[in-house]
C-alpha cells in the first residue's frame, strides 16, 4: 500500500483522501462508501442521515460565538469515474487506487485518481472532524452517482437541509470561483439488427483505435481531441464503400461523460480485397494521425487477423448505423456570446456498444442555453430517426444561471483578496455541476463552486496539484470563518 501522500500538507485533507482511495467507489457501486461516510459521521457524534436514494447528510453545530452565522451546506459527490489504461489490471469494484507522487502532482498508477470529487469529500471530512476551525452551522451533503446521471442530486428531497449557502467543492482550478454551469441531456439511439452468416471466401480482421487522451466531455471538449467512435466509424465506412467490408461487432467508449479513448471492430472483407483493405486502413491511419498530430500524438490505429465470427450484421442495418454515426455532430457546436472562451453548446458521441440484438449509440449533449440544448437534441434525433434507430432522450438536468450579485460571491472575492492578494477569477463551466439540480430543489440557496487544481479528470492521466490543495484548504477555512451573519447582506 502506497501511503506517501500522508506526508503532504494539509495533513488532515490528505489523510482523508487516502482513506477514500482505499474504498472502491465507482458510480452506481457506492454501497461501501455510503456506509463509510455514515460511520464517519456517527463516530464524531454528529447527526448523520442517509436519505432514501443514498445521499449522506452530516450536521455539525456552529463553534461557540458563531451561532448567528448563515448556515452553510458543504457539498461533494462520493462516486468516481472508473477509467484505466488497457494494459492496467485493476478491478474498480474491489481494488484500492494506487496513488503516486510525481513532482508537484499526485496521480494514480494507470487509473483515474478519484480526486474528482474525492478532494472535495476529503476537505469536508476535515471540516467535520476539526476541533479548532471557526464556522457557523454546517451541513455536509455527500451525493451519489454524480458521474453517470447525478442521481443523488436529482432525487434530493426538499426540506432535508436547513442552510442558506451552498459551497460545492467540485471545481478544478484553484483561484477560480464558478457561479454558473451547463445543463445536459443523454441521447440513446438503438439499432436492432439481424444476424447472418459470414460470406464464403472472406477474411476476418480486427480494427483497433487506441492511444487517445480522452478526458472530460464538457471541460475538455474545446481541446479538439480525437474521438474513437468517430475515428473507428470513419475507417469502417471506407471499408464498406471501397472494399466490401461487413461488420460483426463494434465497441468504443464506455462512459457517457468521457471523450472515448479506445475502440475496436471485428469485420470481414473478401479475401481478394484483404491486402487492398489493409493498405487503405494504413493510408487512412496516416491521414488521421496527421490531422490530430498536435492533440493526439499517441494515437494508434491497427488492423490484424482474427478468428472468423459466427455471425455478421445484416447489410442494411450496418450501413444505416455507419451513416448515422459518421454524420452525427460531435464536439463544440457554439461558443458563448456572453463569456469569452466558454463553450455554450456541445455534444460528445460517447459510446457505441454491440450485444446479441442491437447496436446502441450514446451521446451527451450540453448547453448553458436550454433552447440550444433542445435544438441540438432535435437535430441529432432527426439524423438517427432517418437512419431507422429507436431514439430516446432522458436524464435532462438544468443549468445554473450566473448571479453576479450573489452575496457569498462577494464575500469569497474579498476573503481571497485579503488572504492571497488578488481577486479570484469568475467562471462559468461547460459541464454539469450538481448546483444546477440542487438549486432547482432549494431555490433560496446562494451558491458557489470552487476547488483545488485537478487536470485530466475522467481519464488515467487525472492528477491533482499539491500546492493548490493547501491554498484550497486555507480558502475554505477562511470563508467559513467569514460567513455573513443571518439577516445581514454581505
Amino acid at each position: 500500500m502506497n501511503n506517501q501522500i500522508l506526508s503532504l500538507k494539509p495533513e488532515a485533507v490528505w489523510k482523508n483522501f487516502h482513506s477514500l482511495t482505499q474504498i472502491p467507489r465507482p458510480s452506481k457501486k457506492e454501497a461501501r462508501i455510503i456506509e463509510f461516510m455514515k460511520n464517519f459521521g456517527e463516530s464524531l457524534g454528529l447527526e448523520t442521515i442517509v436519505d432514501s436514494i443514498g445521499n449522506v447528510i452530516i450536521r455539525k453545530p456552529a463553534t461557540p460565538g458563531m451561532e448567528n452565522r448563515k448556515g452553510v451546506i458543504l457539498q461533494s459527490h462520493l462516486d468516481m469515474v472508473p477509467q484505466k489504461n488497457s494494459d492496467k489490471v485493476h478491478d474498480f469494484e474491489k481494488d484500492p487506487i494506487e496513488t503516486v507522487i510525481d513532482g508537484d502532482w499526485v496521480k494514480a498508477n494507470g487509473t483515474t485518481l478519484g480526486a474528482d470529487n474525492g478532494m472535495g469529500v476529503a476537505a469536508i471530512m476535515s471540516v467535520l472532524e476539526s476541533k479548532d476551525m471557526q464556522h457557523g452551522p454546517v451541513e455536509a451533503l455527500f451525493t451519489i452517482d454524480e458521474e453517470t446521471g447525478m442521481t443523488g442530486a436529482f432525487q434530493l428531497k426538499p426540506g432535508l437541509l436547513k442552510g442558506d449557502i451552498l459551497l460545492n467543492l467540485d471545481s478544478e482550478d484553484e483561484g477560480e470561483l464558478y457561479f454558473g454551469c451547463a445543463g445536459g441531456i443523454d441521447g440513446t439511439f438503438t439499432f436492432p439488427y439481424t444476424k447472418i452468416s459470414p460470406d464464403k471466401g472472406t477474411s476476418a480482421l480486427m480494427i483497433k483505435v487506441t492511444g487517445l487522451k480522452g478526458g472530460h466531455s464538457g471541460m475538455d471538449i474545446i481541446l479538439g481531441r480525437g474521438n474513437s467512435c468517430k475515428i473507428l466509424t470513419r475507417l469502417l465506412w471506407h471499408g464498406v464503400s471501397d472494399h466490401g467490408l461487413k461488420l460483426s461487432y463494434i465497441e468504443a467508449g464506455n462512459m457517457r461523460n468521457a471523450i472515448p479513448r479506445e475502440g475496436y471492430a471485428i469485420v470481414t472483407v473478401p479475401s481478394s480485397e484483404k491486402v487492398k483493405f489493409e493498405n487503405c486502413i494504413g493510408k487512412l491511419a496516416e491521414d488521421i494521425k496527421s490531422e490530430l498530430s498536435v492533440t493526439e500524438p499517441s494515437l494508434s490505429i491497427s488492423v490484424s487477423d482474427t478468428s472468423m465470427p459466427a455471425t455478421i450484421m445484416d447489410t442494411d442495418t450496418q450501413n444505416r448505423i455507419l451513416r448515422a454515426v459518421y454524420g452525427c455532430p460531435n464536439g463544440v457546436m457554439r461558443m458563448s456570446d456572453a463569456m469569452q472562451g466558454l463553450v455554450e453548446t456541445s455534444t460528445n458521441l460517447s459510446i457505441i456498444s454491440t450485444d446479441d440484438k442491437a447496436v446502441v449509440v450514446k451521446c451527451l449533449l450540453r448547453s448553458s442555453v436550454n433552447s440550444a440544448k433542445a435544438d441540438l437534441a432535435l437535430m441529432m434525433g432527426s439524423i438517427f430517426e432517418l437512419a431507422g434507430a429507436q431514439v430516446v432522450f432522458e436524464g435532462e438536468y438544468p443549468g445554473w444561471k450566473p448571479n453576479p450579485d450573489s452575496a457569498i460571491l462577494k464575500t469569497m472575492q474579498k476573503v481571497y483578496n485579503d488572504y492571497f492578494g488578488k481577486v479570484p477569477e469568475l467562471k462559468a463551466i461547460h459541464a454539469g455541476l450538481e448546483c444546477g439540480l440542487l438549486g432547482a430543489v432549494y431555490p433560496n440557496w446562494d451558491m458557489i463552486s470552487f476547488g483545488p487544481t485537478i487536470r485530466s479528470p475522467h481519464s488515467p492521466d487525472e492528477r491533482v496539484y499539491i500546492p493548490s490543495v493547501q491554498k484550497f484548504w486555507i480558502y475554505l477555512s477562511e470563508t467559513l470563518k467569514n460567513i455573513p451573519i443571518k439577516g445581514i447582506i454581505a
